[in-house]
């Protein structure tokens, strides 16, 4: 998972990069990166960190240009520590490109040989936007006839992507003097939004983003999500225009974006972060009121922030009073999305304090988005009970994480799932929680695209059922094998 954002406007650009990418901190936070285009010269920085640490005055003066993209990264390939595998990345032929991605490429091993052995490219790192930089760049060199670039030329090339690439994708490339290029996988796993801001005599200004609530804030018209397998290419000048790309696109967007990862003032795919919260939570309080002992429960109580909204839902729908327990220390970043599990479980009670008089005496229900490895959940139960909670039922907005997710979020082996292998019980046991209680998948899946003519998800991490062609048991032992979170 990382944040993607691309602008062409009508004035200096690096400003606007810098405030959205703020806006998507949620969404990484090992490093960050900027690039600019002032007509053919691309300029670009990039650091480890967050946004409001990586970048000095001097970084931002060397910024110039009138169109840009930017990244926040959390690592789902490669190595969180090496600066070098921060995004942007660069190729200077044909024209100069400079590219950011989100998501995740299942087709590596392939694409590696062919960019080696076929097409001559060198690969400096283990990133897999090193190499959709470079199968793009090959793409469109092929294309390429004279000086000019023309829409229809990028279009051809961004079909042979396409043709060449699996996995999941969302990216934003800067094409030197050319353009800036925007385009979504075939499945539309990962989000992207179009928006347009009007200024007079100067014409359109657009923005792409990973989250709608980047546009909101830039006081940008929300046109619409790129569409599964399109891509989009807008001129210096504001000239905009689009091409699916993809034979037998369908938009299979990603569960998890909805449980945890967006912001819930974002609305992707159509989709309300918010108002899908409500519903998980309106879902998840049936469960309860068949499986636990509701009676019994003095109040309800969320982690914060994800997981308040189903909680507010699972406290009015159940009859139950709802408290806020667990105080966030906000000058934390999100747990989840911190790289090794030793920094994950330091910083579990940096990030949350539990209130003793919330707690003493009472018999707590807790509202978790989801629970991955356990170890916030763990840290948790043992918070309740030392500030005297007497009994501690913990769920979960999401169903069990059994399988590792492949397509962009970082769980990328089965045995660090706490859910893996594991019925509830003794997930539960595991937990240190006297009741355990999970969403049913249907129940996610129908709280997620209601009122929408959304028919699939992705949700490989609770099914293990992958919508990408490469994604083998062979493939997952190699990824086991290869890759740490």
């Amino acid at each position: 998972m990382c944040g993607i954002v691309g602008l062409v406007s009508s004035g200096p650009v690096n400003q606007q990069v810098y405030d959205a990418l703020a806006l998507l901190q949620h969404r990484g936070q090992d490093s960050t990166g900027i690039a600019t285009a002032e007509g053919r010269v691309l300029h670009m920085t990039k650091a480890k960190g967050q946004v409001r640490e990586a970048y000095r005055t001097r970084d931002m003066r060397s910024l110039l240009g009138t169109m840009g993209l930017g990244h926040v990264r959390y690592a789902t390939r490669g190595t969180a520590s090496s600066e070098e595998e921060a995004q942007p990345f660069y190729v200077n032929a044909p024209y100069g490109i400079i590219l950011v991605h989100n998501g995740n490429l299942t087709n590596t091993r392939e694409l590696t040989r062919e960019l080696n052995e076929v097409d001559r490219r060198h690969l400096n790192t283990n990133s897999d936007t090193e190499l959709l930089v470079n199968v793009l760049a090959h793409e469109l060199q092929q294309q390429v006839l004279g000086n000019e670039l023309f829409p229809e030329q990028v279009f051809a090339a961004i079909t042979r992507v396409h043709e060449r690439v699996e996995g999941s994708y969302a990216a934003i490339a800067l094409i030197a003097g050319q353009g800036l290029l925007a385009f979504r996988d075939p499945l539309g796993i990962r989000p992207l939004v179009l928006g347009r801001r009007t200024t007079g005599l100067t014409g359109d200004e657009w923005v792409v983003a990973s989250e709608s609530l980047v546009l909101e804030a830039g006081d940008y018209e929300i046109v619409r999500d790129l569409a599964p397998g399109e891509a989009v290419f807008i001129t210096p000048d504001g000239q905009m225009e689009s091409r699916q790309c993809a034979a037998n696109a369908r938009l299979v967007p990603c569960s998890f974006e909805y449980v945890y990862l967006a912001r819930p003032d974002s609305i992707m795919n159509g989709i309300s972060v918010y108002e899908a919260r409500l519903r998980l939570g309106d879902r998840l309080a049936n469960t309860i009121a068949q499986y636990a002992p509701t009676g019994n429960i003095d109040v309800v109580m969320p982690i914060p922030d994800s997981s308040r909204p189903a909680a507010m839902q699972v406290a009015q729908k159940l009859g139950i009073e709802y408290r806020e327990g667990f105080y966030k220390n906000r000058y934390v970043g999100r747990t989840f999305i911190m790289p090794g599990q030793a920094e994950r479980k330091k910083s579990v009670k940096q990030k949350l304090n539990a209130m003793s008089s919330e707690f003493r005496g009472k018999n707590i229900l807790i509202v978790d988005d989801s629970i991955v490895r356990g170890t916030t959940s763990k840290e948790i139960v043992e918070m309740a009970r030392a500030a005297g909670a007497n009994e501690v039922t913990f769920t979960s907005a999401a169903p069990p994480v059994r399988y590792p997710h492949v397509y962009g979020i970082n769980m990328p082996t089965s045995r660090e799932l706490v859910a893996h292998g594991r019925k509830i019980p003794e997930i539960a046991r595991e937990l240190g929680a006297d009741h355990l209680i999970y969403q049913e998948v249907a129940d996610m899946q129908s709280a997620i695209v209601e009122g929408t003519d959304l028919t699939e998800l992705e949700m490989s991490c609770f099914t293990g059922d992958y919508v990408t062609g490469s994604v083998s048991p062979e493939y997952l032992e190699w990824v086991e094998a290869n890759q740490n979170s």
